[in-house]
């Protein structure tokens, strides 16, 4: 008898020697769960990593539902974000793919949404995670390449610590190291621990240095340009910084005018919301309108849109919006919704004389809406009703600046009250707006690095004493610095030798010497004169500077120009010229530059750049920036804007009158009297540098006029509150100060530096808090009617600064 076997019953031992692309290789695969233990591997998976990485875990893609519960407790509970269905879909399939059947017995799938939520939100992808986000792409991409058998690599072939938190992945690994300055130990580059991935958990240093030029408080000092700032705009509905990733233009077109304005608006309406005012009592809600007292009413402010005034006359209002002027000359008030005539006749600033009002500026006032028929410049205007001119007209009768916001609130740190270390919910502390590290990643390191550098003393060499190392925490302001005044040149060597004497551990880090760095704008003469003039003044100023070889190795010298310093002058003549504004060019410095690299050469020194590199210590180094520009010294621990600006003469001319509370005659004769209090001798020595308001007591004649404050100080304080509470250096019309569009970020206070350099010659000098951020203004470097006298300011890193004079 024969026996015939049929095709299909045919052994399984003899399947794998069928032909590759036989019959047997179209038949059905079985699950991954019943599959046979002896099958031969299959081909290792390409991926974007290097080829000898294999997936050892066989794919398989749970059900979006099935990993929904451990994405929430992941991205929702624990990083407060929030998951899209697509990006939950986009996932699973990558869980699926790379972790395989032991996504959730091996828990592979929650160390992969660890890593996918640290490094979202070190992009600041905001609050809502999409799955067609380019952000969530570019992670999933990056850590494709460094998986291995369902897990993640780590090492010098791994996924680098450091590209998670700040820095693009197209980074290499050296420039992730040095970004920051830190050196991450070894041990912590071999960790597989997850956690360890966000922010700088890896990126330890030791308890004490080890290189002395991490010593060196200079190597922690950044400039920052206003055209390399990251430029960000707040998303009103995702309430949360975005980073604008669209290429700026010096000439956009129009709408981005509206788009700078609305990010402004939305800015300020944002922070005023987070004011403990404007916050509607929930105990008081309860009770009902009918039992809310009186007390509880007023202290909840409530802000109402324009367009919302249609059909409510005589109702009582509280609006936010812009200062702007009608095509009739009318003053009216504009916000996001429309726009509505003014009548300021009766209003009354809220406090009293406490801050300027100008058109440009963002104001709340409280008042009655009035209802008319015809609308105030209708037909001049180009719309009316809703998003246009409202008709009727606004009564206000009191007006104020939006209260300003405390930067540990704005980035959710406390500050003396918790102590330094201590963190707040809410905030914007993982947002990185200067490009140093974010609050929350980098914020606690700097500050222990701060303590550790700025308080032990340096040892200079085995024989020269200890010297404390609390001297190179100073920051020497010198004022406007007209070069083309032989006087000027003459104060600077006054105010450089005194430093220059100090021992060679305690000299100050950094010298800011601002424009106009000549008193007329000589480039708009015309010709090849105004040039060649132009740049004899640099010439005389790095002779100056020569004589000083000490400073110039030790310190940073920072060059702000002004609205006569070139090439911007050639065309305004002197005239207020569009912000920000670019540095002076090299063409005119190159003399300047040879001097500091000359000194750092007979030094046996490197600049800061080629230091690393050389292996020698770090030099000196002359920084020309634009205007304004930021200075961050540790990070975002200190954040120092530097600005100049003759912003109060501006102020003075385009502010709006508003009536006083009615002190009759007296009124009259205190501003006579104190308009004529201000003799050039009332500008001396002992006066100027304790023109700080937390140190200075008022003078007391008579008990009548015992709280009598000066009046520098009352100028001061009043410019003070207007720039910060306003959180703009620019504040006015485009017609009186131009600003580019989109380089409006760098103009844009907030969070609210930790110090701000305003060089206001127009002003009083001063050194004055308020709400946390210390502004100084050094003024002229030559004092007005008073000959041989030179003025400065010294500012102390975290400690304040004071207004100093010399004779020379």
């Amino acid at each position: 008898m024969i026996v015939i076997n049929s095709p299909r019953k045919t052994p399984a031992k003899d399947q794998p020697k069928s032909p590759e692309g036989g019959p047997n290789r179209r038949t059905k695969p079985k699950a991954p769960f019943f599959a046979p233990k002896n099958l031969a591997p299959a081909p290792p998976e390409v991926l974007s990593g290097p080829r000898t990485r294999q997936i050892s875990h066989p794919p398989h893609y749970p059900p979006p539902a099935t990993l929904r519960p451990l994405a929430f407790r992941t991205f929702t509970k624990k990083h407060s974000l929030t998951l899209t269905s697509t990006a939950l879909q986009a996932l699973a399939t990558f869980i699926g793919r790379h972790c395989g059947s032991g996504w959730r017995e091996e828990g592979l799938a929650e160390k992969v949404l660890e890593e996918v939520s640290r490094s979202w939100k070190n992009r600041n992808g905001g609050v809502i995670v999409d799955g067609s986000s380019f952000e969530l792409k570019d992670i999933l991409k990056t850590l494709e390449g460094n998986m291995s058998g369902g897990k993640i690599m780590t090492g010098p072939r791994g996924i680098s610590r450091q590209n998670s938190l700040l820095l693009e992945p197209s980074q290499d690994a050296e420039n992730s190291k040095t970004r920051l300055g830190l050196r991450p130990a070894a041990s912590a580059l071999s960790r597989e621990d997850s956690q360890t991935s966000f922010g700088m958990s890896s990126l330890d240093f030791a308890e004490e240095p080890e290189d002395d030029a991490l010593n060196d408080v200079r190597k922690w000092l950044k400039v920052i340009h206003a055209f390399e700032q990251p430029r960000y705009t707040y998303n009103a509905a995702k309430k949360h910084f975005e980073r604008d990733t669209s290429r700026p233009s010096l000439l956009p077109s129009a709408s981005h005018k509206t788009d700078a304005f609305r990010n402004r608006f939305n800015v300020i309406h944002q922070r005023l919301l987070r004011n403990e005012s404007f916050q509607p009592s929930a105990v008081a809600g309860a009770r009902g309108a009918g039992r809310k007292t009186t007390s509880e009413a007023m202290h909840t402010h409530k802000i109402t849109p324009i367009a919302n005034l249609l059909g409510r006359h005589g109702s009582h209002h509280m609006l936010l919006g812009m200062l702007v002027v009608l095509p009739t000359g009318s003053l009216a008030i504009s916000d996001l919704t429309g726009t509505i005539t003014l009548d300021l006749a009766d209003a009354v600033a809220i406090p009293e004389d406490s801050a300027w009002f100008a058109p440009g500026m963002i104001v709340l006032i409280d008042g009655v809406y009035e209802e008319e028929e015809e609308t105030a410049g209708k037909g001049l205007s180009g719309s009316s009703g809703v998003g246009g001119t409202i008709g009727g007209r606004f009564q206000g009768f009191f007006i104020g600046q939006p209260p300003c916001e405390k930067r540990r609130a704005t980035l959710g740190v406390s500050g003396l009250d918790g102590g330094p270390d201590h963190t707040i919910g809410g905030g914007f502390g993982w947002i990185d707006f200067m490009g140093v590290g974010s609050e929350r990643a980098v914020g606690t390191r700097m500050r222990r690095l701060e303590q550790r550098i700025l308080r032990q003393p340096i040892s200079l060499d085995d024989t020269a004493p200890v010297v404390p190392a609390g001297g190179r925490s100073r920051v020497v302001i010198l004022g406007e610095l007209t070069l083309d005044q032989p006087r000027s040149l003459q104060a600077l060597k006054k105010i450089l030798g005194l430093y220059a004497s100090d021992p060679l551990g305690s000299m100050p880090m950094a010298f800011i010497i601002t424009g106009n760095f000549a008193a007329h704008a000589v480039m708009a003469r015309g010709g090849s004169g105004g040039s060649i003039e132009y740049k004899e003044f640099f010439d005389a100023l790095a002779s100056t500077l020569a004589d000083y070889p000490t400073l110039l190795t030790t310190a940073s010298f920072i060059f702000v120009p002004g609205d006569n310093d070139g090439w911007v002058s050639a065309f305004g003549g002197g005239a207020v010229v569009p912000l920000p504004r670019k540095a002076v060019p090299e063409l005119f410095t190159s003399r300047v530059r040879r001097v500091f690299a000359a000194a750092n050469a007979e030094a046996g020194l490197a600049p800061p750049g080629a230091a690393a590199e050389s292996g020698k210590k770090m030099g000196g180094e002359a920084v020309w920036t634009t205007n304004p520009s930021r200075m961050t010294v540790f990070g975002p621990e200190h954040e120092i804007v530097l600005f100049r600006d003759d912003i109060s003469a501006r102020l003075r001319r385009a502010a709006v009158r508003l009536t006083s509370k009615g002190k009759g005659d007296e009124e009259g004769v205190e501003d006579v009297a104190m308009s004529g209090a201000v003799p050039p001798s009332t500008t001396g020595e002992d006066d100027t540098m304790d023109l700080d308001a937390d140190s200075q007591p008022p003078p007391t004649k008579t008990p009548d006029d015992a709280e009598e404050v000066p009046y520098d100080t009352i100028t001061a304080r009043k410019l003070v509150k207007t720039l910060l509470d306003q959180g703009y250096l620019a504040p006015f019309r485009q017609a009186a100060r131009p600003v580019h569009w989109d380089y409006a970020t760098p103009l844009h206070l907030y969070p609210l530096p930790t110090a701000m350099v305003l060089v206001d010659t127009s002003a009083p000098p001063f050194c004055i808090s308020y709400e946390g951020c210390h502004v100084m203004n050094p003024g002229s470097v030559l004092v007005t009617g008073r000959k041989g006298v030179a003025r400065w300011v010294e500012y102390e890193l975290g400690k304040g600064g004071r207004v100093r004079e010399s004779t020379f």
